[in-house]
């Protein structure tokens, strides 16, 4: 016995019926439900990958990880502290070699004081690097809880399917599903990557981070002579910068969540495929903005501070 599917059935009209009793509409009900999981799931992925991301950028390196991470990375910052006073050494003579014209310019008191005031603060850095830097970041971390607190935001807003567009796709037939599934196939798809993509990039702050603070007594060393200090200066910068890319994050978040309290508006007149492409295609433009707003995060910020 052969059965067959005719083109508009769904919802409440059962359309053919085959051998076991098994329902066209049945058939399209079944795939719909597939359909509105595909953007479901997708859109549960992204809103725990922008919840995840209100916590980390609110979260210090001392807890990021449960401290493990941070322990290791001060131990490393202790070890590079020997290095980083050898270069010290370094470049204070370099640096006496290139500013006096001779031996008698050294003996000078106010030149002598001016040399042992540089190489002492010098020293310092090195030795108290570590705070210096956790105290530019928690200056940071300051300006971040203002802006979240002024905008009146404590966590992300979830993305959520409007009922009407979950009762379209419910309703809809057989062969109107099979272009629906297609749709949301890609588009759960591409919500899916620009989630990954967008805490990927928040995890490459806590990267910087410790990057910055594992080697900073290198970098710090160059303070010792006048001609590289230029460098300990770009370094403090840089490290403000990345600092401040969770601010800039902050914004971009804050911006996307008034962009979801708003959500496409979905035309109930028209067909279910026209209906979902309309709101993915929407949806995504807005993920898309705020990807690239936090991709470029670190940019923004470094033009600000002219680096």
């Amino acid at each position: 016995m052969k059965w067959y599917l005719d083109f508009e059935h769904g919802g409440k009209d059962p359309g053919a019926i085959g051998p076991t009793n098994l329902k066209e509409s049945d058939v399209a009900l079944k795939i719909g439900m597939i359909i509105k999981e595909n953007l479901e799931n997708a859109l549960e992925t992204w809103n725990d990958k922008l919840s995840e991301i209100w916590a980390l950028i609110t979260m210090t390196p001392q807890s990021f990880r449960g401290g493990k991470i941070w322990n290791v990375i001060v131990d490393i910052n202790g070890a590079v502290q020997s290095i980083g006073l050898a270069l010290l050494v370094l470049f204070f003579v370099a640096g006496v070699v290139k500013t006096c014209g001779s031996f008698t310019d050294v003996k000078k008191p106010e030149h002598a004081m001016k040399l042992f005031v540089r190489f002492a603060l010098a020293k310092g850095a090195i030795t108290y690097g570590m705070e210096l830097m956790l105290s530019l970041f928690d200056i940071a971390q300051g300006a971040i809880s203002t802006i979240m607190s002024t905008a009146g935001f404590s966590e992300a807003k979830k993305t959520v399917l409007p009922t009407e567009m979950v009762t379209a796709i419910e309703n809809c037939s057989f062969f109107e599903s099979i272009p629906l599934w297609a749709v949301t196939l890609i588009g759960g798809l591409f919500i899916m990557v620009m989630s990954f993509i967008l805490i990927m990039t928040v995890y490459g702050r806590f990267f910087k981070l410790y990057m910055y603070t594992a080697l900073a007594p290198i970098p710090l060393s160059t303070f010792a002579g006048e001609p590289s200090q230029n460098v300990g200066k770009s370094f403090i910068r840089s490290y403000c910068a990345v600092c401040l890319e969770g601010a800039a994050i902050a914004l971009a978040c804050i911006i996307f969540s008034l962009f979801a309290s708003s959500p496409p508006v979905v035309d109930t007149s028209v067909a279910a495929v026209t209906q979902v492409w309309s709101y993915v295609g929407e949806l995504i433009f807005n993920m898309l903005i705020l990807v690239g707003s936090v991709k470029m995060s670190d940019r923004i910020i470094r033009e600000m501070m002219g680096l």
